[in-house]
Order: C-alpha cells, then sequence, then structure tokens
C-alpha cells in the first residue's frame, strides 16, 4: 500500500499563508503533530520525502527507523509570486483561474497540472509491477509530501481531473492510502488524522 504523510504545521500554515517551495520548519505543534502519524502506519518498507525541509523532518519524527529517500517529484506546488503572501490577500481574479482551470499556471509559478503531471508519473512507477514498490507484501511505502501532491495523488488513483483536487480538504500531519485492487489503484482513506492531533 502506498500512504501518503502530509507534513505537520509550519508558522507560515497557522498564519494562512502560500508556502510552496518557501523552506520554513515545523513549529512545536507541527513537530507534536508528525510524531503523533507513528500510531496511524504498520510496516513501513521504504520511506521517502520531498526535499523541502517540512517533509523531511516529519518523515524523521515518523519512528520507523528508516532513512528517508528525497523524491524531488512530491515537492509542493511552486505558488510564485503568491508565495508567503496571506491567502486572503491573493488577487480574486488570480485565484479564480487556478480554482477552475487545472492548466492555468500561478504568475512565475506552476500549475495544479504541472504538479499532476510529475506526481502521477512517479505513482505509476510505484503501482507498476506485482509484488514491488506500493504493492510489496512485507510493508507500505510512506510517502511525506504537502498538500498539493498528495490531493493530485487522490484525482491519480480516482481517475478524475486534477482540478478536482481543490474541492478537497487536507489536515496537516494526515494519512492519506492507495491500495492496489482488482482494477487498479484504490483510494482506501483520505485525511485521517492521530487523535488529538488537530
Amino acid at each position: 500500500m502506498l500512504i501518503l504523510v502530509r507534513h505537520g504545521r509550519t508558522a507560515a500554515n497557522r498564519e494562512h499563508r502560500f508556502v510552496g517551495r518557501l523552506d520554513p520548519t515545523l513549529d512545536e505543534i507541527g513537530r507534536a503533530q508528525a510524531a503523533s502519524v507513528a500510531s496511524l502506519l504498520g510496516a513501513v518498507a521504504a520511506l521517502r520525502t520531498s526535499p523541502l525541509r517540512r517533509a523531511v523532518e516529519t518523515a524523521g519524527l515518523l519512528g520507523t527507523g528508516l532513512d528517508p529517500v528525497v523524491d524531488p517529484r512530491f515537492i509542493e506546488l511552486d505558488f510564485g509570486d503568491l508565495e508567503g503572501t496571506l491567502v486572503t490577500d491573493v488577487d480574486p481574479a488570480v485565484w479564480q483561474r487556478h480554482l477552475t482551470d487545472a492548466a492555468a499556471v500561478l504568475p512565475n509559478g506552476e500549475s495544479i497540472e504541472m504538479v499532476a503531471d510529475r506526481v502521477s508519473g512517479a505513482l505509476e512507477e510505484l503501482f507498476s509491477s506485482p509484488g514491488e514498490g506500493a504493492r510489496r507484501e512485507d510493508g507500505d511505502v510512506v510517502i511525506v509530501t504537502h498538500m498539493t501532491p498528495v490531493k493530485v495523488a487522490v484525482a491519480w488513483a480516482l481517475r478524475v481531473d486534477p482540478i478536482a483536487s481543490v474541492r478537497m480538504r487536507l489536515a496537516n500531519a494526515s494519512v492519506t492510502r492507495i491500495a492496489f485492487g482488482p482494477t487498479g489503484p484504490v483510494l482506501a482513506s483520505y485525511n485521517e488524522q492521530a487523535s488529538g492531533a488537530r
């Protein structure tokens, strides 16, 4: 099974700012949230992470005993000129395009479609071979990543347009599970949180 973990909270998350490629560390609550995710995990056979510190730090707090492998395909969407901006301060026209068109590129940043393309390539690899990757029998593959990659991974598993990701709410330090069924990838759970982690 594939387990996608969104990193714990940062100060920028707390302030409702677009973080994107900015590289803050977890705050105190974020570190506690990350440690609490361990209770949601079983046997972990492989651990991957986005290169950003908030993801790497979360991976280290999961208690798997594994050294995480950095996979840049799971880095957060590049919000470009919006990075560090309060959500409430964004130009409504720019944000409306982002919410309605997966191909709309944020100023000096990325589109949802761009993230979906790189994440779906990684997911296709992980699910391509029986007994390997996310289809191995000896444990789960855990990837610590960010909001947008998790949500486009769900859209990939459901075979829906990546724009559906804007209608999904995803908490910090949450777990999303994608299994493999008779017809291919299956969404097994979404936005699981450990008790008291909110």
